[in-house]
């Protein structure tokens, strides 16, 4: 999305795009310059002076959605809902962002499932260190607590996520830092899906900005096929262990949630399994 840059006189803030800076350079050959490949893009655009959003963020609505990448071998699923992940020692992030889809339209109840490596280059795979799901509000907006991530071999510093509107599929993608040396040997680093990233001396703060390929705002407003009927129904609060049936089928809920047009088992793994 654009790069917020300083305007110059009778310009209208927002300067040139990023993305289609870095579309002309990878269709060409060219090999990209240090200082765009560190400069991160957000959906938003910024009030004077690189001040906060507004309440409802203006944004760019001619760009593209935000690109896949691959799940890795260290996805789990059932993560715990949570906004803040304490799970050890380490620099303090915390990643902020809105939600988008297409025409800059905010997107409420996303569903954000993060996962990563720990300050060492470990991931917890037999527990939910370092794992945690939310849902953006009203806004749009989400926030995480948690850690840098460490390094481990063959990798530079990353964040996992997976982004899913209601009722539409799930984007899996991962979030990388500006300026680190192993950005540039990591074949899998894509400078599109760099954060904006601020030393506060003993924390860091991080923004990101999504945007889904998706037409509107909001839980889509589209119906579901129900074979044989069932008790499950959008907009109840199912808490974990309560049991409803589908399509002639009987489930049991795996993590507490408000359930959506599209999230209805079998749909929803990570929300439902047999019973």
């Amino acid at each position: 999305m654009d790069v917020p840059t300083e305007a110059a006189p009778g310009d209208d803030g927002r300067g040139l795009g990023r993305r289609p800076v870095l579309r002309a350079a990878l269709a060409a050959g060219v090999a990209l310059p240090v200082a765009l490949m560190g400069v991160p893009a957000l959906a938003r655009t910024v009030g004077d002076a690189g001040g906060a959003p507004e309440p409802t963020p203006r944004c760019d609505d001619g760009d593209d959605p935000t690109p896949p990448q691959m799940e890795g071998p260290y996805f789990k699923p059932d993560s715990p809902r949570r906004t803040a992940m304490p799970d050890g020692p380490g620099t303090r992030l915390t990643v902020s962002g809105y939600v988008f889809g297409l025409a800059c339209q905010p997107i409420a109840d996303v569903l954000l499932d993060f996962w990563q490596a720990d300050a060492n280059g470990v991931y917890d795979n037999t527990g939910f260190r370092f794992r945690g799901h939310q849902f953006t509000d009203a806004r749009g907006a989400f926030t995480l607590s948690t850690i840098v991530p460490g390094l481990y071999p063959g990798r530079t510093r990353h964040l996992h996520v997976k982004v899913q509107a209601p009722g539409r599929p799930v984007l899996t993608t991962q979030l990388y830092f500006p300026n680190e040396p192993r950005n540039n040997t990591d074949p899998l680093f894509d400078p599109r899906l760099l954060m904006t990233v601020q030393d506060n001396g003993t924390s860091r703060t991080a923004a990101f900005d999504f945007v889904l390929a998706v037409p509107g705002a909001g839980p889509t407003t589209t119906t579901t096929s129900r074979p044989g009927g069932g008790t499950w129904a959008a907009g109840v609060d199912y808490a974990v262990g309560a049991r409803v049936t589908h399509g002639g089928a009987a489930y049991a809920c795996r993590q507490a949630h408000r359930a959506q047009v599209g999230w209805e088992p079998p749909n929803a793994p990570a929300l439902w399994s047999a019973a």
